[in-house]
């Protein structure tokens, strides 16, 4: 009976339920993640980075895994996640993904009406807003630069800023990115409504010009050439931007297409979310700098929302009303969720009122905006 209690004594002093009172904030940090994946599953919140993401939060929380454990010379050994977060520590995985995204991206609307270029160049004001608060506020100039870039709205954009400038900070950073992302249809409405006039948001926009195949297929080779030789940084991002458009544009390569834009990206994203999830530790992530970044992601992203509607208000002026200012609002980088909330507030004050693909140009401007932005930022402090 003895040894039988002694070896019940053995099992569970060497289990991860004698180890997890060892820190209240690990307890915190596994009802954390339970509330993320209420929110992916339960509110349908992006589930498909917010699901991973909280389940690595998880992982990551429970004791003695030693999933995340480096190479170690003597065993061999090494943790599973250490090795899935190479990908995100080498710009492997958000490089990917956009790739994707330029597969799915028409870049037809800002081709039809270049104008769109400005509307979503205004709408990084948050990036650099949040980047000068969060200096105020104490953060090194490179995090300061990798909180700024959750205002562009684009979480692959964020996580590969955040992987180079400031990994510490980056489960904090990738989720609020996508917390926000994701709550696009509740935070811009509002803000849409106050910096637009009634009269302006009724505005029917005449139809775009239709777009002929060679400038489709000239368009993404143009601007990897320009873009790079300006910023060498942005290569990973905009080069794999501009060769999954290229896939898709160019008529020949339609199963490159498709696997960029479905099974690829459906795959990356699995590694990534574990990846940024599993470096949510409690000691990193209750701390006072994490509150710091929700509250000044929230605040770049409301700056940069105001700030291609602004651009949009001066377009109303300039064109004695023929641009409806409410298509700045999707400069930010979340496509195609931003085009589609302009085009709802857009329809609400006028129902005859069709402005998706109008919005469609800024939005796409955007993604190339955000990551000009976190190109720009790697350059000045990544050292």
């Amino acid at each position: 009976m003895n040894f039988f209690i002694e070896v019940l004594s053995q099992i569970f002093g060497g289990s991860g339920f004698a180890a997890l009172p060892s820190d209240w904030r690990q307890v915190v940090m596994i009802f954390i993640a339970c509330v993320l994946l209420y929110m992916g599953i339960g509110k349908k919140f992006e589930p498909l980075l917010l699901v991973p993401i909280a389940f690595g939060m998880l992982l990551a929380n429970l004791p003695l895994t030693g999933l995340f454990n480096a190479p170690d010379a003597a065993s061999h050994s090494v943790g599973f996640m250490w090795v899935l977060y190479q990908g995100v520590q080498y710009a492997i995985y958000p490089s990917i993904i956009f790739m994707g995204i330029g597969a799915m991206t028409d870049f037809g609307p800002l081709l039809a009406n270049p104008m769109s270029l400005l509307l979503g160049a205004a709408a990084q004001l948050g990036i650099f807003t949040a980047f000068l608060l969060a200096l105020v506020l104490g953060f090194s100039p490179a995090e300061a630069a990798a909180i700024g870039v959750i205002g562009g709205a684009d979480g692959p954009t964020a996580i590969l800023t955040a992987s180079k400038l400031a990994s510490d900070l980056m489960p904090a950073i990738a989720i609020a990115a996508y917390s926000y992302m994701a709550l696009i249809p509740m935070i811009q409405p509002p803000i849409m409504k106050a910096l637009t006039t009634k009269e302006a948001r009724k505005v029917k926009m005449s139809q775009l010009r239709v777009v002929s195949k060679t400038e489709k297929i000239i368009f993404p080779i143009a601007v990897t050439i320009f873009v790079i030789l300006l910023i060498p940084d942005t290569a990973p991002l905009i080069g794999m931007l501009m060769l999954g458009n290229l896939f898709r544009e160019s008529g020949v390569t339609e199963r490159l297409s498709d696997t960029a834009q479905n099974a690829l990206i459906n795959i990356v994203t699995i590694p990534l979310g574990l990846s940024v999830g599993f470096k949510a530790t409690y000691d990193k992530f209750l701390t006072f700098e994490t509150i710091s970044i929700i509250c000044l992601g929230l605040l770049a992203f409301c700056l940069s929302t105001a700030g291609g509607l602004l651009l949009g208000d001066l377009m109303y002026v300039l064109s004695k009303g023929k641009i409806n200012p409410l298509i700045g609002s999707a400069g930010v980088s979340a496509v195609p969720m931003a085009a589609r909330v302009a085009q709802t507030v857009g329809q609400k004050e006028n129902p005859s009122n069709f402005l998706l693909m109008h919005a469609m140009g800024p939005n796409v401007a955007g993604v190339i905006g955000s990551a000009v932005a976190a190109g720009f930022m790697i350059k000045v402090f990544g050292g």
